[in-house]
Formats: structure tokens, sequence, C-alpha cells
């Protein structure tokens, strides 16, 4: 089957707003409900191991901070989060984070190519509607035939069921398809809905396990700034188009 669609994972993938955003946000939460909290750049590479912003809270109390007592950890999760995530759209809205090389570009080259778009990604809507409201305009968010984001599944990634349930909104077969991810759990979630992936790594993945990628870069690149290739095979394109798209699409049909 032909190239159809771009399914794209935001966090790590798009922008770098784990390190840029979602970090900073989670800081300055905890300063502001008066914890005595502070993540690291190092301890919050090993907090992504777990998807999902509550669920990375409890993950820490429970392997990195277990001397804190609190009688309900479910409700003090949900409120810190809730707090990050008025943060993180603060943060958004001043233009603290810009789009990785060649997202905006690929955006707009595959919509005049006729391919559809979409998203997936385990992060809150108002994350998603923050990023893309303020790096490519309000007007982007229609860009995007389905936005599956947040808890509108039961299991978040690695698990494959936000993949599922975009591919099930737009009445798509996974063949004709490419997903891109940035992350180990996030190759695991697109294979498991069997979709070919385009890995482009960040400096808190580039050491994960990507078997399975159809191909792993560091960036999408630009006309004048080359991709680097980590793993695949190689081709005359030296940044991520449409016609390398739909060439890697075709050799891995």
């Amino acid at each position: 089957m032909a190239l159809e669609a771009l399914i794209f994972d935001v966090d790590g993938t798009l922008a770098n707003t784990e390190r840029d955003g979602h970090l900073v946000a989670f800081n300055l939460a905890f300063k502001e409900l008066g914890l005595d909290w502070e993540w690291s750049n190092e301890l919050y590479h090993k907090l992504l191991d777990v998807t999902g912003g509550q669920l990375r809270i409890k993950y820490y109390l429970k392997e990195f901070n277990t001397l804190f007592k609190h009688d309900d950890v479910d409700s003090l999760a949900a409120s810190i989060h809730a707090l990050k995530t008025k943060i993180y759209v603060r943060l958004m809205d001043e233009g603290a984070v810009p789009l990785r090389p060649g997202v905006e570009r690929l955006f707009s080259e595959a919509r005049e190519a006729g391919l559809r778009l979409a998203i997936a990604t385990t992060t809150t809507p108002a994350n998603v509607d923050a990023l893309i409201a303020n790096t490519l305009g309000k007007d982007a968010l229609d860009w995007f035939e389905v936005i599956g984001a947040g808890d509108v599944v039961p299991n978040l990634k690695p698990a494959g069921d936000i993949y599922n349930y975009v591919l099930k909104e737009m009445n798509l077969n996974a063949s004709q398809c490419l997903a891109f991810e940035d992350s180990h759990n996030g190759i695991i979630s697109a294979s498991s809905a069997n979709i070919k992936t385009l890995i482009t790594v960040n400096e808190y993945t580039d050491r994960h396990d990507f078997t399975g990628a159809i191909t792993v870069l560091n960036n999408l690149g630009e006309p004048n700034k080359p991709f680097e290739m980590i793993t695949g095979n190689r081709t005359d394109s030296t940044y991520v188009n449409v016609s390398y798209l739909q060439e890697l699409h075709a050799q891995h049909s």
C-alpha cells in the first residue's frame, strides 16, 4: 500500500520539550507547592523510563525519595501534575521551546503532498495544544486529523493503544502509515501497532534500543544542514522530505 499518513509523537520528537519544558515545569511546581524536591537533568533521564507525568511522580517517590510519606500519593501526584501542566503551558506561551530541525518544513511539505497528519502521544492534550499553537500558530492544530493524547486510551506507551486508537480514528491500515518517535518506549508502542517507525534521537534517548526502527537519525535535517544517520539504509537523501519517506516506506513494505 502507498504511504498515506504520518503519525508523530510529541515530547522529544517534535521539540526538546522534556529538558526545556517538562523538567523546568516540574521543578517550578515543586517549589510553588513548598516541596523540597529538585529534579536534576541526570535524575530526569532516569525518570523518563516511565511515561505519563503522574506515574513519573509516583515512580520518583518509590525509587528515589523513599523517605517522603503522604497519606494519598495518587491525589498528591494528580495535584502536582495539574499545576505542572499549567506552568508548562505558560512556558510554551512564552516561546520557551522551539521545534526541532526539519519539523516545521516536513509538516508543510507533507501537507502539500496530500499526506494525512496525526499525533500519538502520552502527554496531555493541553501540552500538545500549547506546543503546536505557540510554534506553528493556533490554526496549525487543524493540520492534524487526529490528536491522540492523554488518557484517551487506558494504557500509555509502551503499549500500542494510542497508535491503534489513531489508526481506528483515521480508518487506516498500519501499512499505510509511518510513525515518528524518539524513545525505546515509543518504538515499542508503534511497533505493537505494526507501524513502521523513523527515530530521531535526543540527549535522553541516544543510547536507547531501537530494534525494529526503519532508520535512526539525529534529527530530520534541513537542506543546508544534513541529518546524521545512526542506523539504516543509506540513500541519496540528506534530509527527511516526502520523497525520502516514500522511499523508506516502499523499502519496508
